[in-house]
């Protein structure tokens, strides 16, 4: 063998060394929080002003005599996400699997924290599909879970 022919083989060999030490393994938890703070720092922007209306505010609806209870707001995207890192943070696979799934289907994420949140999901899926390959019994389940709502998602 030639003396430089070894030398461009060595080099080769060196850089896909090099380059495949480069990419590291996704971690669920930093790929979860990444998400978070996509979402987080989104709504934490001042929302756009609404123009004013020349129109007279309409009038509340008449109320009833009847007590009611309060309707909680509904959860934000990073309330959600933060329910969801936190269920999957205990131990909770299926409802951090549920969790998720429902943020999917939020129409108004930005393309930024969409493209969080699906990493974040591709991050925990992979760790979950591992543990279900071990036979966890929790993991199992959110694999089924899972499953489950890919094949009702419209």
């Amino acid at each position: 063998m030639k003396k430089g022919s070894a030398v461009q083989i060595l080099l080769a060999l060196l850089t896909v060394a090099l380059l495949s030490g480069c990419s590291s393994k996704t971690d669920a938890k930093t790929e979860l929080e990444k998400a978070a703070d996509a979402l987080a720092k989104t709504e934490a922007e001042p929302a756009p002003a609404t123009p004013a209306s020349s129109e007279p505010a309409p009038s509340p609806p008449p109320t009833s005599s009847a007590p009611e209870e309060p309707i909680a707001p509904p959860a934000t995207p990073a309330r959600q996400m933060q329910q969801a890192m936190a269920s999957y943070k205990s131990g909770e696979l299926e409802d951090a699997v549920t969790r998720l799934q429902k943020l999917r289907a939020v129409t108004t994420l930005t393309p930024q924290q969409r493209m969080a949140l699906q990493d974040s999901v591709a991050a925990v899926m992979t760790e979950i599909y591992g543990l279900a390959a071990k036979g966890d019994s929790r993991a199992i389940q959110a694999v089924k879970q899972y499953e489950e709502m890919q094949t009702t998602r419209q």
